[in-house]
């Protein structure tokens, strides 16, 4: 019997994908990737290519031959959750009981939208703003609703979000330092947003994913405020493992219990070898990230000095994660000029893949070698001169 008349294929009804996946788009940041050639600069991908804590991968691989290898508790490993709550501490005062450790800060952004936003609901995102934001809402039946981020600073501009806000207004998302501006959110647009959330009635989700890597003035975090917001960080890009997929939520221990389990729901567990790798590392990373911040702060430097170098294109340095996010004159689309690049052999992300406000930008990520930086802003320049 065929493989077709066992299972049917696309053209029976209930192969059919459903409207919730077909209301997203695709990830214009993995569409770039997509188009890599073997012999491209790729500045597209915010990917650290520093090596892990030696800590780390010894932690995971000593948990993984001594058999730590099977399902553990829903919310994370205690003893990493303490670990977590008191590195964090610096911020707020937690408790383990404040942190849940998630496969991926990515899936914990989801699980908190999952717990928190009914059918109807609107989350104001941030414009520009990370791929995923908008397509989270929609996929809980909400709607995901742009607010514009100010010129150069990048702060929330709070007279664009009061216009916005309407009494189906749940959530707002603040991400700080940002992707893809790396603008890192000021006291005084951290003190306005909370007067709104409080006038209106609204929850704060805050992704501080990249918390480790400010250059400029420090990081302002609202795990001091869990009553009125939950904050999603990680450790992928603190530690350069990435496809180890770990991160954590931070939240009041009113609704910990919700997101656990949700996450039940999800994962049923996070990955175990690698949590005692992470548990490993923490201790000592302050050193580990001082040398990243120098290598990231040098690069960042290189790469700014270079795009304002070109004719026509323009940045203020961003002040913390590790993307540039400039401006261009030229009468063309981001996404036409992304692949433009592309085909000179530069692979970068169009700022439209970021919102209707990230148009006219293109995204680089400078973690990646002097040498590529130099490089890519080699072709960067050539093309623009074209154009």
């Amino acid at each position: 019997m065929k493989d077709s008349a066992l299972y049917g294929n696309e053209n029976h009804a209930f192969m059919k994908t459903s409207d919730r996946i077909n209301s997203v788009p695709m990830s214009g940041i993995r569409k770039m990737f997509d188009l890599a050639g073997p012999d491209s600069v790729n500045l597209g991908l915010g990917e650290p290519d520093l090596d892990p804590p030696r800590e780390a991968v010894e932690g995971m691989n000593a948990a993984a031959s001594a058999g730590r290898n099977k399902y553990g508790p829903t919310a994370g490993i205690p003893e990493l959750r303490e670990a977590v709550a008191e590195r964090y501490s610096r911020y707020g005062k937690l408790s383990a009981s404040n942190i849940m450790i998630t496969p991926s800060g990515s899936s914990g952004l989801l699980e908190i939208a999952e717990t928190f936003i009914n059918p109807g609901d609107e989350v104001l995102i941030p414009g520009p703003g990370f791929v995923i934001y908008g397509p989270h809402a929609q996929l809980c039946g909400g709607k995901g609703i742009e607010y514009r981020l100010t010129d150069g600073d990048f702060q929330p501009d709070t007279d664009s979000i009061q216009d916005l806000i309407t009494p189906a207004t749940r959530a707002l998302i603040v991400n700080t330092p940002s992707n893809p501006t790396g603008g890192v959110l000021s006291e005084e647009s951290k003190k306005a947003l909370l007067d709104l959330a409080e006038d209106k009635d609204f929850l704060i989700i805050s992704d501080e994913v990249y918390d480790s890597f400010v250059y400029e003035g420090k990081h302002v975090s609202f795990m001091d405020r869990l009553d009125r917001a939950v904050v999603s960080n990680g450790f992928s890009k603190m530690m350069a493992v990435t496809g180890w997929r770990m991160g954590f939520v931070c939240a009041g221990e009113d609704v910990m219990g919700d997101l656990i389990k949700m996450q039940y729901h999800v994962c049923a567990s996070p990955n175990m070898p690698a949590q005692y790798g992470i548990l490993n590392a923490l201790p000592g990373i302050d050193g580990y990230l001082e040398n990243a911040r120098r290598i990231y702060r040098t690069r960042r430097d290189l790469i700014v000095s270079r795009i304002n170098e070109i004719p026509g294109m323009n940045i203020v340095p961003p002040k913390g994660a590790f993307y540039a996010f400039p401006s261009y004159d030229q009468n063309i689309s981001s996404a036409d000029l992304a692949s433009e690049l592309a085909k000179s052999g530069l692979i970068c992300t169009p700022g439209s893949a970021f919102g209707k406000y990230g148009e006219k930008h293109l995204r680089f990520s400078y973690a990646a070698s002097e040498e590529k930086i130099e490089k890519g802003t080699d072709i960067l320049r050539n093309v623009m001169a074209r154009l």
